[in-house]
């Protein structure tokens, strides 16, 4: 049974702060940040790993061995105060061991003759020199999720070999919302710290992607610059506008000084001849005055 608490980490426990790489207090001294939160989870027990590379008939690789270990699973949220409304904006999520499931391969839905995943798959990219082959999602490659980057994709650790899959088979891809893959890192230590230094700024998986992230995540990216900033994620194209974001001017003050309104001039009463003279205002144009030129 998984034990899990949330945590602030304004008074985090030595263990979180290491886990979170310190990255906590560059979050909580960040304009707008509020809510920098964590669910603690308790170690894994060896034998739910051993129970795990049974099941699966893989053997985990002993970067993520030593991750589950210390943690089963990690879940560490953030949120941004606009306007007086909190809005949930930053979250690093890394599954615990009963949800390290493999991708279902059956058919997608309980109906004969569905497609699965493998028939969906394209066949048409191929691996390059400084691209690897992309995982398939038949016999040849075992497949398990991370983390569901909250419906943007999927983080999947892959073994490359087949079962019986080696540690040594395994790497870190992303799996986008039109089933496209992307290479992320070698080693679950090396996508961890990705994760951390990011931020968890929504979709920030696709800057490794060739279409980048969106104009909107653009937007966090610019105010909230991950640690391993790259001043490429933000490049603009010429024929598109991004909207870029002031933090100074979106979370200044919003008491502002009254200033009072101007009163507007008050008109005399038409037609009546005041104490030092006729009145300003105009006679009227009707059938019964007409207005002459030169009068």
């Amino acid at each position: 049974m998984e034990e899990a608490s949330p945590s602030l980490l304004g008074c985090s426990k030595p263990h979180l702060e290491k886990l979170t790489l310190g990255i906590t207090r560059i979050l909580e001294s960040s304009p707008g940040v509020t809510e920098v939160t964590i669910i603690e989870k308790a170690p894994a027990e060896r034998h739910m790993i051993s129970s795990w590379e049974q099941k699966n008939n893989c053997v985990m690789p002993e970067d993520l061995r030593n991750f589950y270990l210390m943690t089963n699973g990690f879940h560490m949220t953030w949120s941004v105060k606009l306007d007086e409304h909190i809005i949930p904006l930053g979250s690093m999520a890394i599954n615990s061991i009963s949800k390290l499931t493999q991708l279902n391969q059956s058919s997608m839905y309980s109906l004969p003759n569905a497609p699965t995943l493998a028939d969906l798959e394209d066949d048409t990219y191929e691996a390059s020199e400084d691209q690897p082959e992309k995982p398939h999602f038949d016999s040849r490659n075992v497949i398990f999720e991370l983390d569901s980057c909250n419906g943007n994709g999927k983080v999947c650790l892959v073994y490359k070999s087949g079962k019986p899959a080696s540690a040594q088979d395994a790497e870190i891809w992303f799996l986008d919302r039109a089933l496209y893959w992307h290479f992320l890192t070698d080693t679950f230590t090396a996508y961890y710290r990705l994760l951390i230094t990011h931020l968890g700024l929504p979709q920030w998986q696709y800057a490794f992607t060739s279409y980048g992230i969106s104009p909107q995540a653009k937007q966090w990216f610019s105010m909230y610059k991950p640690i391993t900033y790259n001043t490429d994620l933000l490049t603009e194209e010429t024929d598109s506008f991004v909207n870029k974001l002031d933090p100074s001017k979106v979370f200044k003050s919003k008491n502002k000084p009254l200033i009072p309104k101007k009163k507007g001039a008050v008109q005399p009463a038409g037609g009546q001849k005041g104490p030092s003279g006729p009145s300003t205002s105009k006679p009227s144009s009707g059938p019964g005055n007409p207005v002459r030129n030169g009068c």
